[in-house]
This record gives C-alpha cells, structure tokens and sequence, in this order.
C-alpha cells in the first residue's frame, strides 16, 4: 500500500494493482503550437509544460503494472455524435469542430489532431477511450473496463483542467472510485481556470477526492 501526502491531512492511500492512471485528452490539437487551439491562438504554454511530468507518473505507472487509460476528446467524421448545442459553441469559439484545421478536420476520429502526443503514445494493451463528451465515463465503457480490472481507485492528470479533467473526476466520484488530481500534471489556457478548479476540488473538505503534486506522487 502506497501513502500519497495530498494537499490536506487526508492522504491518499492506494495500491498499484487496484489503481488506474487516466490521462485525459494529450491530443496534437489541444496541445501544440500546430494544433487547432495554439493555431487559434490559445496559450496552449502551461498544457506543454505538464508533458515532461505526466510522461513521468506514465513510467511509473507502467514500471508497477498498473492499467493505464488514454482518453480523447472528438466526433466521428459524419458527426453524428456531435450535438448541435456543441458545434455552435464550438464555432462561437473560434474553431467548429469537424471543419477543417491545421491538423486536418478539428478534434475529428481519424485526423493527425485527434491523436494522441508521440511522447505520451499508448502502448500496446493499455486502454484508449474516445469520447464524445467532457467526462470519459458518458457514453463509453470506462466504468465497465475499470470495474473488470478490479479498479477502485483513478489517478487524473491532463487537459484542460477546467472542462475534461474535471468532468471525468466528478463522473468518477459520482460512480465511487477514490480519485486523486495531479495538479501540476493537469494544464488549462488560463491560471484563473486552473486555479479554481483545483479549489473546488478541494472545497468542503475535498468534495472531489485529493490533490497533490507529482513529486508526491512518485515518491509514494
């Protein structure tokens, strides 16, 4: 049994075996300069900077034999999983999902910017969920393939934090498992977001299980 020193006097207690690490949407279009975002002009900088730390608790991870769940965020080329309230928020927002972006068709199933980081490539065996939805859990089998490897406990790292990161931690709580967020191995466009989130997280004495960083992490 592991002994994570957590931001509160609650630490986080896990076992490797019943421990899933999930990395929430790495994708080329959220995250480089090339992709949809940094060619739309986001500040894709503090999702970069958390590349270096989440390959790290990825090696870890798979240096214990822990299951390891890659996530991506995208519609199927016809989109006909993508609802009509979500196209145009996506078009207000400067980059209409489907259309045609700097990585071929935005955050399409397919395309070079739907795909996951070369750094953060899964590996044979290890589970990749395509969602359609901020949380990993609507719509997929997530809950049926952590339930059949004997999960009870999720690690989350990855982007953003504020809108991917955080659906997929509260359907995880709302289902059970004891969540622990990396914060410094989860990026957003902007520090307010970050930042907030990480305190409602933490609010009402953890409503949303545990926070700590990955230094604490790796020397659990």
């Amino acid at each position: 049994m592991k002994s994570v020193q957590a931001w509160s006097d609650r630490n986080f207690e896990f076992d490797y075996s019943t421990t899933a690490l999930i990395i929430v949407d790495m994708q080329r279009d959220f995250v480089e300069d090339e992709g949809a975002c940094g060619a739309g002009g986001m500040n894709v900088k503090p999702l970069q900077a958390v590349v270096p730390r989440i390959k790290s608790l990825l090696e870890r991870f798979r240096e214990n034999g822990a299951p390891v769940v890659h996530t991506r965020y995208g519609f199927k080329p016809d989109m006909s999983d993508l609802p009509e309230a979500v196209r145009l928020q996506s078009k207000a927002a400067g980059g209409e999902y489907g259309t045609p972006g700097p990585l071929g068709r935005i955050l399409t199933q397919g395309e070079a910017g739907f795909e996951i980081l070369a750094e953060l490539s899964p590996k044979p065996g290890e589970t990749v969920v395509n969602k359609s939805t901020f949380g990993a859990f609507t719509y997929t089998e997530l809950d049926k393939i952590l339930r059949g490897k004997g999960v009870s406990h999720v690690v989350i790292c990855g982007v953003t934090t504020q809108c991917c990161v955080e659906g997929t931690l509260r359907e995880a709580v709302d289902r059970g498992y004891f969540v622990l967020t990396v914060a410094d191995c989860c990026g957003a466009f902007e520090e307010k977001l970050q930042k907030g989130t990480l305190d409602a997280i933490q609010s009402e004495a953890h409503l949303f299980g545990w926070i700590a960083d990955s230094q604490d992490v790796l020397s659990a």
